[in-house]
């Protein structure tokens, strides 16, 4: 394989600047332009936050390369007066040859060792493989009609792409190529979160992982000393040296194979990578963990339910009874007080995919914007899980009630099958949209009245009463017209009534009166 297509220079990022014009740029444009960049503009989700953590290790590299150790002070300035663009250049310049997309020896994020393999030199798959929307093997996806013996083509610059998200986000399983199975990529059913800025370059200012006293201990894959060979492939599964390493781990072995004009790609050589062991105590930087039924569990994005009612995950927990927030949060919280911006507002995005027996279930990108505070006042933080878990009780509540007026209007209401039609009819329902809907959008009013504590609670039961009663009103129109409807939806309404009773504003002496 001829050396080819060098992501210094090609255009394959695609970012969005200031003015809102969309581009592709190499790596040395885009850290030239980081200041005039507001961010990149990926769409695909595992893609979107793959490339972030390339340019975070790029640049954390280059920064312990020129600077050496560096602190909050540095960072600081950095995310005043801009990135040291002839740093990162210099860095970029100095491992120019381990950026080749195709390469003899060092192709750019693969294995090349797949090439002369005799589990592997004369097996290809199709490019699909490594897009986790597409249609592989056995597992279809929903407009995705292309077929493996008959692989389209994609563009090296797409293909870059696909490989990185995948190398993240990649579920683990069946491999049988070097070895029969492989463990899960560093994000596998993970919403990641990144706190972001308002040019790139402050984005990688505020989720920059600090620099370690030895900072070559901790180096990405294409720092490493040799190219990985078979006998990596084949070994046990490792601990991340470090966020760098996560970030840019080969948790599968790929080898794109160009077409004739060095431009496209249809197939591509495969095996099992480079296992990553994961250590309790050393998570990912970017993921947040909530409590679940048996302990801490990675935060993803469950059906029909969007993130913000797991708001608390992302908020610190000293006592680690109910949330370990991602240390990229720690990092940016740190660098607005360094800024003297604790009083600021923290834009973050989350995102990522969750997946289901290697079968893609769903992506998502939200984004919350959180005020500092939540962040280091742990009082603060109690009163904003208090009212989530309100909320949340309310609707149980609701359930409750709903389903057992459903189960009333139809036959043999007592029967367990009933209730479990009627529970699914409710589920399936709008109430749960319409509620959770109404709420979210009095939840950025919730959060600035915490931030300038006031009188949360109030405005929070008002949002709650404004929320429950077109959900109500959504269980209802599910009765139907009939008599037994009509009868079932009377026989309900006062434990309604009395479940939303603690949220009315009480009644006073002058409105009794009148």
């Amino acid at each position: 394989m001829l050396k080819a297509f060098n992501l210094l220079d090609e255009p394959w990022l695609p970012v969005r600047y200031a003015d809102g014009r969309i581009a592709e740029v190499g790596l040395l444009q885009l850290f030239a332009d980081a200041g005039q960049i507001v961010a990149l503009a990926e769409t695909s989700p595992p893609g979107l936050i793959a490339l972030y953590r390339v340019l975070l290790a790029i640049t954390h590299r280059a920064l312990a390369r020129e600077h050496g150790e560096w602190g909050k002070s540095d960072l600081a300035r950095w995310h005043a007066k801009g990135l040291p663009v002839e740093a990162l250049h210099a860095y970029l310049e100095h491992w120019r040859e381990r950026f080749y997309l195709f390469h003899p020896d060092w192709p750019f994020m693969q294995v090349a060792a797949l090439a002369e393999a005799e589990e592997t030199r004369h097996k290809s798959k199709p490019w699909t493989q490594i897009s986790l929307a597409s249609s592989s093997g056995n597992a279809p996806v929903l407009f995705d009609h292309s077929v493996d013996t008959h692989p389209s083509q994609i563009t090296a610059t797409q293909a870059v792409r696909h490989l990185l998200g995948f190398l993240q986000f990649t579920p683990g399983g069946l491999v049988k190529t070097v070895r029969d199975s492989d463990k899960a990529g560093p994000l596998a059913n993970t919403a990641a979160a990144l706190p972001m800025g308002d040019t790139l370059a402050r984005t990688l200012c505020l989720a920059l992982h600090p620099c370690s006293i030895e900072p070559d201990t901790d180096l990405p894959a294409w720092e490493q000393p040799t190219p990985p060979s078979l006998a990596n492939l084949r070994a046990e599964p490792t601990l991340a040296t470090g966020a760098n390493d996560r970030y840019t781990r080969l948790s599968r072995a790929v080898l794109l194979l160009p077409e004739d004009d060095g431009q496209h790609i249809s197939q591509l050589r495969f095996a099992a990578g480079c296992a990553l062991a994961e250590d309790d105590h050393a998570p990912d930087p970017m993921a947040n963990y909530r409590m679940g039924s048996n302990g801490l569990v990675r935060l993803n994005f469950s059906e029909g339910r969007a993130i913000w009612r797991d708001l608390s995950a992302l908020l610190p927990d000293p006592s680690g009874k109910h949330a370990k927030p991602a240390g990229v949060l720690g990092y940016a919280h740190r660098l607005l007080g360094a800024l003297g911006q604790a009083d600021s507002w923290l834009p973050v995005m989350v995102l990522g995919l969750t997946s289901d027996q290697a079968k893609l279930v769903r992506w998502r990108v939200d984004n919350v914007a959180l005020p500092t505070c939540l962040l280091e006042q742990e009082d603060v933080v109690e009163l904003l899980r208090a009212a989530l878990r309100d909320s949340e009780a309310l609707f149980v509540g609701l359930r409750q009630i709903a389903t057992s007026m459903l189960a009333e209007s139809m036959p043999d209401p007592k029967h367990k099958d009933t209730r479990a039609r009627a529970r699914a009819m409710f589920d399936n329902g709008a109430s749960a949209a319409t509620y959770f809907a109404h709420l979210e959008r009095r939840l950025p009013a919730l959060l600035a009245c915490l931030a300038q504590t006031g009188d949360h609670h109030t405005l929070w039961q008002a949002a709650q009463l404004h929320a429950i009663a077109p959900a109500w009103q959504a269980a209802c129109r599910q009765l139907g017209e009939g008599a037994r409807a009509i009868r079932a939806c009377a026989q309900h309404e006062p434990r309604y009534l009395g479940l939303i009773k603690p949220l009315l504003p009480p009644v006073t002496k002058e409105a009794t009166h009148v």
